[in-house]
């Protein structure tokens, strides 16, 4: 369990959000899942919802108004205290800006940007609010892992841009550990040789990949079939615990985990 009170290091997951097109939906669905209540940021932010558990933000979610948005996914911001020299790094290292970083009010600046393989993720630069105040316990997210066809290029943007040592995972299986420079935490991962297809989406794309800790993997995936959401797969147990690739009522991909151990920060 991690209860963050302070900006996380450069290049750690801070913070992860979703658009849908029925957000009362969502709210049920991922409520009655992970435990959630939602807390409106009011008419001045559009009706952004805050994801709380215990009180404490862990995401957050918005509706995309009809005809905005036809693919739907749960987007990663990696800390980033100079939310514009990171932008810089990744467009040098061959991104793309998707949205130009801006204020979020007094809560932080931010700024989307596309990898060179189309995976889309978030910067943030928190002051007000330095992001997911819980993680790596259940009802927060405990791992964020990019999917992608070619990660070894992948592999060389990420360190680009955040500075990520690279440690690729032993045996035949195509998967890198990306960890944080300064003191080698392992934030996150590369999965190599796929792509993953988006809520609403037709084709399977390069994208981010966020699992959830919750208690139980198999109430887990029972809740989301409850919930109108499917499975992609079953649970099974891995040396990091018990997962299963489930999606939301909107085909929104992600990932529910009983960790095996408590994950570092």
């Amino acid at each position: 369990m991690t209860h963050v009170t302070s900006n996380a290091p450069d290049g750690t997951p801070a913070w992860l959000d979703i658009g849908v097109p029925d957000l009362d939906r969502a709210k049920t669905f991922y409520g009655t899942l992970l435990g959630w209540q939602f807390e409106d940021a009011g008419p001045e932010a559009g009706h952004y919802n805050l994801c709380t558990l215990r009180g404490e933000p862990v995401a957050g979610m918005m509706r995309n108004p009809e005809g905005e948005a036809e693919v739907y996914w749960w987007a990663v911001y990696f800390a980033a205290g100079d939310c514009d020299g990171f932008v810089k790094r990744a467009v040098d290292a061959g991104g793309e800006i998707v949205v130009p970083a801006m204020d979020v009010m007094d809560r932080g600046r931010m700024a989307i940007v596309r990898d060179p393989q189309g995976a889309q993720f978030g910067l943030w630069e928190g002051r007000a609010h330095p992001g997911s105040r819980i993680v790596n316990e259940p009802g927060s997210f405990v791992w964020n892992e990019l999917v992608t066809r070619d990660s070894a290029a992948a592999g060389e943007f990420y360190r680009a841009v955040f500075g990520y040592e690279l440690e690729p995972m032993p045996g035949d299986m195509d998967y890198t550990l990306l960890k944080r420079p300064g003191d080698g935490r392992y934030i996150g991962g590369i999965f190599g040789g796929s792509e993953i297809r988006l809520g609403g989406g037709e084709h399977p794309a390069s994208s981010w990949a966020t699992y959830f800790a919750v208690d139980d993997a198999d109430e887990a995936v029972r809740k989301v079939r409850a919930g109108g959401g499917a499975a992609d797969s079953e649970p099974e147990n891995t040396p990091y615990g018990r997962t299963a690739a489930v999606r939301d009522p909107f085909g929104v991909p992600f990932n529910v985990m009983r960790p095996a151990q408590e994950p570092q920060s």
